[in-house]
């Protein structure tokens, strides 16, 4: 079964629905707000690498409040434990059971931030939940609310004391972008509301349902052959690119098919183009690259290196059928 233009209109109108409620609180960042609900459409999780007060606790807030979900957020520490993620089992003495209390991962949109404070024991627990879908306590599974997503942040500019996420674990996020400072006409209309009562609550838009809905919806927007085969090219370019060690995996691909899909459908079209490829190829495949490091002395960056890679490998000519 295949998305229809219908299908894709409703879907397309469902988002421009959530991006307007949420801008009420996040202003200015209506393209990182579509980049999530790509990542949380898609099913998958989202890093945002980007220095304090841009607005990511607020953003993941009104999310999961313009989806009438829950959201939960933990502050990543050195002494913070799996089990503070994950909840834990307690024995209770009045029934004399041992009765499971679950973490703060149990929530519609889940904020990890500054991951990369804790130690990767504990980011090894929250990334084995993002990936499995559950949480496996004294030998009980206890899967997590679906949707789920998690926007997991890391500081840029403070790295002492911190674990540095290992390739790896870097590849289970879906994409990685930055929120970034407003613009100047952002910025003013903040300080325009800061002395004001503006409420940081939103109103839900639509329920959960609906997501899970267009999460089964997205899967069956229509991929091209030749699209699928310019993802092929792209992949393969960034495994044989000088400055890059290691390219991106399979897994990157079938990441960057799953997100192109969705990007499609926000786009109100029921059918991938290379353009959404094109768009996405940097959040979704630059995180997974691994630079050689004389490259990276001098000042090479993957989000560069894509960039070549979209300029030197040409997208498909032929007109993509629908």
């Amino acid at each position: 079964m295949t998305m229809t233009p219908e299908q894709a209109a409703w879907f397309a109108g469902v988002v421009d629905r959530i991006v307007a409620n949420v801008e009420q609180v996040v202003l200015g960042k209506s393209y990182v707000i579509r980049l999530s609900l790509t990542a949380l459409l898609s099913e998958g999780h989202l890093l945002l690498e980007d220095v304090p007060g841009t607005g990511k606790t607020s953003m993941a807030r009104a999310l999961a409040q313009s989806i009438k979900g829950t959201t939960t957020r933990v502050q990543f520490t050195p002494d913070l434990l799996p089990g503070d993620i994950t909840g834990m089992t307690v024995y209770d003495q009045r029934t004399g059971e041992f009765e499971f209390h679950p973490g703060p991962v149990f929530a519609t949109v889940v904020l990890a931030d500054e991951i990369n404070r804790a130690s990767p024991k504990t980011q090894s627990a929250l990334l084995e939940v993002m990936e499995e879908g559950n949480v496996t306590i004294d030998g009980v599974t206890h899967p997590v609310t679906a949707p789920f997503l998690v926007i997991a942040t890391q500081n840029p500019i403070e790295q002492a004391g911190t674990y540095r996420l290992p390739e790896a674990q870097l590849d289970r996020f879906l994409m990685k972008t930055a929120i970034g400072y407003p613009d100047h006409a952002a910025t003013v209309r903040i300080l325009d509301g800061a002395g004001g009562a503006r409420a940081a609550v939103v109103e839900p838009v639509i329920e959960l349902d609906v997501v899970r809905e267009m999460i089964a919806v997205a899967r069956t927007v229509h991929v091209d052959p030749v699209v699928t085969d310019y993802i092929a090219r792209l992949v393969d370019a960034s495994r044989s690119h000088p400055d890059v060690r290691l390219g991106a995996s399979v897994r990157g691909a079938l990441a960057l098919i799953r997100c192109a899909k969705t990007f499609a459908a926000i786009q109100g079209r029921h059918y991938v183009v290379p353009d959404d490829v094109k768009a996405l190829a940097e959040p979704v495949l630059a995180h997974r690259l691994n630079l050689d490091p004389e490259s990276e002395f001098d000042g090479v960056t993957p989000g560069a290196v894509i960039a070549q890679i979209l300029v030197e490998t040409p997208p498909p000519s032929d007109r993509v059928a629908v």
